[in-house]
C-alpha cells in the first residue's frame, strides 16, 4: 500500500493528488496534511506510515461519499421527472430516446407542455424532454440496489435464508471490483467482463477452483446487472451474457451405507460427545431423510408426538419452503422418534441455523474418523435414506412423498397416508442406541 509521505520542512507530510473520478467533486487538487512527527524522530517514516495510512482512509471515504451522496441526488431527481412523465401521461425517455422516436411523440410531449401551461416550468420540461439523465451508479454498489429491488420477491426468507442470498451476490461483487476497479455501471465494458472471465479461468488453473464457483459468481453478476439495467432504463449492454466457462461438472452427493450408519454413527457411545440437539438432529435425519433446515426449524407446533402415527409437519413457519412439494408430513420411527421425545421442542439451539448445525456435525464426524470420504457429510443421510426406500422396493409416489419431491404423474387424491408411510419407514428403520 502506498502511504504518500513526503518530507516538508522537517515533517512527514502526506501528500496526495485528488484522484481523476473525483476531481470534478473535490476541487483541492493536492491534499496535504501534516502528520505532526518529525523526520528526526522517526527517520524512516515508520510511525508516520501509520498516520498517513489513516488518513488515506479518511480521504477515500470522504471521496465515496461525495460520489455516493452525488449518486443518491440524482437517483432522487431522476425518479422524480419518471413520476411527474407519468403523471403527465408518457413514460419518461431520455433526450437521446426521444429524438430517435417519430416526430409525433415530440410534438405530443410539447403540446402537452402547452396545453397545461407548464412551459416555463423547469421540472416538467425535464420530466417530458428527457433532460435528467440516469443515475450514475456504481459498481460497489450494485448489490445493495438489486437487494433493494428484490426486497418483495425475498420478504418470506428467513434471516438465515436472506444470509444465504445476500452472501454469494456480495462476494461475487467483491471479486469484480477486485479484478476492473470500482467504477459507474456504464463506464463497465464487454472487456472488463471478459477480463473477470480470465482471472477466474487462471484461478481455476492455479488453485483448484471449481469451474462451477466462478460460474456462480457471472451468473450473480449478470442477473445483478440486468436487473438494475431493466428496472432502471439504463440501456446497459448485456456484458455478462454468455460468459459461463465450459466444462462444469455437477458434484454428485455421496450417501452413507446404511450398514455403516447402523454399525457406526448410531452405535452407542460414539456420538456421546456431541451436543445433544446436534446427535439427536443427526438421528431424525437418519429415519426421515429431512433436509437441514426442515429438521432445525421443527417447533412444538410441528412435532405430533401423541398421534396415532407420531410424525412431524414440515411446514414454511416463517420461511421460504424449497420447493412447493416439501411441506408434508413424515411419521417417526426407530432412532427419530427416540429422539424426538427427548426434543419435544425441535431443535432451538440450531433454529433457522441449518450451516451451523452442519459445521458442527460435519467436523466432529471428521475429528473421528467417520466420514468414509470428503464427499461424505451430514446431508448424506438424507440420500441414504432414499437408497433405503429403494432397496425395499417402495413405490415412487410414496418416496416422491417422503423425500418431498415432486412426482412425475399428476396428481390424484391426497397421497400416501400416514399409516402408509410408516409401514414403509418401519421396514427400514434402524435400531437405535442404547443412549439417544
Amino acid at each position: 500500500m502506498p502511504t504518500y509521505l513526503t518530507k516538508r520542512e522537517g515533517f512527514w507530510h502526506y501528500v496526495r493528488r485528488v484522484p481523476t473520478p473525483f476531481v470534478e467533486l473535490d476541487l483541492r487538487g493536492v491534499i496535504k496534511q501534516s502528520t505532526k512527527i518529525r523526520v528526526v524522530d522517526d527517520p524512516r517514516g515508520l510511525r508516520a506510515a501509520k498516520v498517513a495510512q489513516k488518513m488515506n482512509g479518511e480521504a477515500e471515504a470522504y471521496w465515496r461519499g461525495l460520489v455516493e451522496g452525488q449518486a443518491a441526488e440524482a437517483k432522487r431527481r431522476y425518479d422524480l421527472s419518471r413520476r411527474r412523465a407519468k403523471d403527465l401521461g408518457f413514460q419518461y425517455a431520455t433526450a437521446a430516446e426521444i429524438a430517435e422516436g417519430p416526430t409525433t411523440e415530440i410534438l405530443a410531449r410539447l403540446e402537452r407542455l402547452m396545453d397545461k401551461g407548464l412551459a416555463e416550468d423547469d421540472k416538467a420540461v425535464e420530466a417530458l424532454t428527457g433532460l435528467e439523465k440516469p443515475p450514475e451508479i456504481m459498481l460497489s454498489h450494485l448489490f445493495e440496489e438489486y437487494e433493494s429491488l428484490s426486497r418483495a420477491s425475498i420478504a418470506d426468507l428467513s434471516p438465515d435464508q436472506k444470509r444465504k442470498w445476500r452472501n454469494p451476490k456480495k462476494r461475487a461483487l467483491e471479486n469484480i471490483v477486485s479484478v476492473v476497479k470500482d467504477k459507474p455501471l456504464h463506464r463497465l465494458s464487454r472487456s472488463d467482463a471478459l477480463d473477470f472471465q480470465a482471472w477466474w479461468q487462471d484461478r481455476i488453473l492455479a488453485e483448484g477452483v471449481q469451474i462451477g464457483t466462478a460460474n456462480k459468481d457471472i451468473c450473480h453478476l449478470n442477473k445483478m446487472f440486468r436487473t438494475v439495467d431493466r428496472r432502471h432504463r439504463l440501456g446497459l449492454d448485456p456484458i455478462f451474457g454468455d460468459l459461463r466457462i465450459e466444462g462444469e461438472q455437477e458434484n454428485s452427493r455421496t450417501a452413507f451405507e446404511p450398514n455403516f450408519v447402523q454399525a457406526k454413527l448410531l452405535k452407542t457411545g460414539v456420538l456421546d460427545a456431541l451436543n445433544e440437539e446436534a446427535r439427536r438432529a443427526l438421528y431424525l435425519m437418519s429415519e426421515t431423510g429431512l433436509r437441514l433446515s426442515e429438521a432445525v426449524n421443527l417447533t412444538t407446533e410441528t412435532i405430533h408426538l401423541t398421534a396415532a402415527v407420531p410424525y412431524v409437519s414440515v411446514r414454511p413457519d416463517g420461511r421460504r419452503m424449497k420447493t412447493a412439494q416439501s411441506a408434508r408430513d413424515v411419521p417417526l420411527v426407530g432412532v427419530a422418534l427416540e429422539a424426538m421425545r427427548l426434543q419435544p421442542d425441535g431443535f432451538p439451539r440450531y433454529r433457522d441455523r441449518g450451516a451451523t448445525l452442519s459445521a458442527t456435525v460435519n467436523k466432529f464426524l471428521s475429528d473421528n474418523n467417520l466420514r468414509p470420504t470428503e464427499g461424505h457429510s451430514l446431508y448424506s443421510l438424507r440420500h441414504t435414506f432414499e437408497d433405503r426406500l429403494t432397496a425395499v422396493e417402495a413405490p415412487e409416489k410414496l418416496i416422491a412423498a417422503l423425500m418431498g419431491h415432486k412426482y412425475s404423474r399428476p396428481k390424484y387424491g391426497s397421497g400416501p397416508s400416514l399409516e402408509q408411510k410408516c409401514k414403509w419407514l418401519q421396514q427400514i428403520a434402524f435400531k437405535p442406541p442404547s443412549t439417544v
